[in-house]
C-alpha cells in the first residue's frame, strides 16, 4: 500500500508540475534577453547582446569529472560560431564544491588548459537560495525536471530568446541531440 501512495504522490507531482509549467510559460512573458550576467572579467554581459543568435548556456566547473567537456564545448562553437552560435561558461560552485577559484583563476584554467575561446561569466549560483535571476526563470519556463543536478548542465536559448531545449551532465556537447537541435535553430545552416 505504501508503495501505491508514493507512486500516487510521484503521478501527482509529476501532473502538477507539468501544468504548473504550461501556465507559467502562458502567463510570462520574459526572454533569455531580458537577463545580465557578470562577464570573467567584470564587465556586464547582457544576453541580450545574443539577440538573433542560438546561445548554449553551462554551468561549467574546473574540478569536475565532466570537465573534459570544455573540450567539446570548444569543437562545437569552432564548428558553429560563424552560423551564429554563441556558447556562454557559467561557471558555478554548488555542485560538490568543483569550482573553488577565483575569477582569474577559472579563467586561466580555461584558456590554458581547454583553449576556450567562447564567452565565460563570473562564478553564479545556479541553484537554491542564491541562484541567478536568469536560473530561476529557466526553471520557471521549464520545470523542476530540467534543473541542474550538476555541473555542465546546458540550456539552450533560440534566436528570437525563448529556452529551446535543455540537456542533462550526461549528454556530451559531441551528442546527437544537441548538434541537431542547434542545427535545427540556426538559421544559416537550414
Amino acid at each position: 500500500m505504501a508503495n501505491a501512495a508514493r507512486l500516487l504522490v510521484l503521478f501527482l507531482t509529476f501532473f502538477v508540475s507539468f501544468f504548473w509549467k504550461g501556465s507559467s510559460m502562458a502567463a510570462d512573458t520574459h526572454k533569455a534577453w531580458d537577463f545580465t550576467f557578470v562577464a570573467i572579467d567584470g564587465s556586464a554581459l547582457p544576453l541580450s547582446t545574443y539577440q538573433g543568435k542560438v546561445v548554449l548556456v553551462v554551468n561549467t566547473a574546473s574540478q569536475c569529472g565532466f570537465t573534459p567537456q570544455y573540450e567539446g564545448l570548444q569543437a562545437l562553437y569552432k564548428r558553429f560560431k560563424d552560423k551564429g552560435l554563441v556558447i556562454l561558461a557559467v561557471p558555478s560552485n554548488d555542485f560538490g564544491a568543483q569550482e573553488p577559484g577565483s575569477a582569474a583563476e577559472i579563467k586561466s584554467f580555461c584558456e590554458t588548459t581547454f583553449h576556450i575561446t567562447f564567452p565565460i561569466t563570473d562564478k553564479v549560483s545556479v541553484h537554491g537560495d542564491a541562484v541567478h535571476p536568469f536560473y530561476h526563470w529557466a526553471a520557471q519556463q521549464l520545470g523542476p525536471l530540467a534543473v541542474p543536478r550538476w555541473n555542465f548542465h546546458k540550456y539552450l536559448i533560440a534566436p528570437d530568446g525563448h529556452l529551446a531545449d535543455w540537456f542533462s551532465t550526461l549528454v556530451t556537447p559531441e551528442d546527437d541531440k544537441i548538434v541537431h537541435a542547434i542545427e535545427k535553430l540556426l538559421p544559416s545552416v537550414k
